[in-house]
């Protein structure tokens, strides 16, 4: 009973850094409210995007400001002294619709999104552009495995530190398929779907700065030196629990922070 509820504790500290981690990414839509013409909006923003097609733009209108208001999209390549460009969004319903041009793998644009009715303007990010990464498309399947893995791992990982805490468990096998979990997902299907998206296997440390990558390394390192700990016994369960602690501190890191970027 005791370990079927040290597991279900790991389930639950697994998921709530999962849904931290994506909801705190630089890949997650934007999401805000803005105030105009005395009305409040709320608005979702992309911030990531296949480059198949130009990234679709939507701002959802109250319908008593449907016939009142237009909008514009101001955009630039992102990290650029170069000029910004205006394209107007079209109406769609209660809808504005415009379309960023699709950009090469990693590459990134900067946008504003701008309201207009007569002489009254407002930009819904404020003076802040929200920056869009496009990618290219990845496998489903190969996706799904990658993030299946990693959450296993990420859950393998929890559960062996709690073992590491209990002294009448022996924590070996956890650590063992921790390692063998973060590796899979980590160094054989993560560098495949990075491959996939942005032309690269690998662009972490020492290659590159890629937070996403290099944080994998630190990890798995850390079970690597929790499995050297005990050589021929048990691991050292110091060594586990503090494997435990990096790899949560490790995924609690936004996803695609300091990302792949086209230079």
């Amino acid at each position: 009973m005791k370990k079927a509820l040290l597991w279900i504790l790991a389930i639950i500290i697994t998921l709530s850094s999962a849904v931290y981690q994506r909801v705190t990414g630089p890949t997650y839509p934007y999401r805000g409210k803005a105030s105009f013409l005395g009305q409040q909006l709320k608005f979702k923003l992309p911030r990531s995007a296949e480059n198949t097609d130009s990234c679709r733009v939507v701002v959802n209108l109250p319908e008593s400001l449907s016939d009142k208001v237009q909008g514009y999209l101001e955009f630039k390549k992102h990290k650029t002294d170069l000029p910004w460009n205006i394209l107007a969004m079209k109406k769609e319903g209660t809808r504005l619709v415009g379309y960023l041009p699709k950009q090469p793998a990693a590459g990134k644009l900067e946008y504003y999104v701008h309201l207009v009715s007569g002489s009254q303007e407002v930009s819904l990010t404020g003076e802040k552009p929200v920056v869009i990464r496009f990618k290219g498309p990845v496998s489903p399947g190969v996706l799904i495995a990658h993030v299946i893995v990693m959450f296993l791992g990420m859950l393998f990982s929890v559960r062996a530190g709690l073992a590491a805490l209990n002294r009448q468990e022996n924590p070996t096998r956890l650590t063992q398929w921790t390692a063998v979990l973060v590796f899979i997902g980590g160094f054989i299907l993560g560098p495949i779907v990075q491959k996939m998206a942005f032309g690269v296997f690998w662009s972490g440390f020492p290659v590159g700065k890629d937070l996403t990558d290099t944080k994998t390394l630190v990890a798995m390192i850390a079970w690597i030196a929790a499995l050297a700990s005990g050589r021929k016994s048990q691991p050292k369960r110091g060594w586990v629990l503090v494997a435990s602690i990096i790899t949560l501190v490790v995924y609690l890191i936004p996803h695609s922070l300091l990302g792949s970027e086209l230079k």
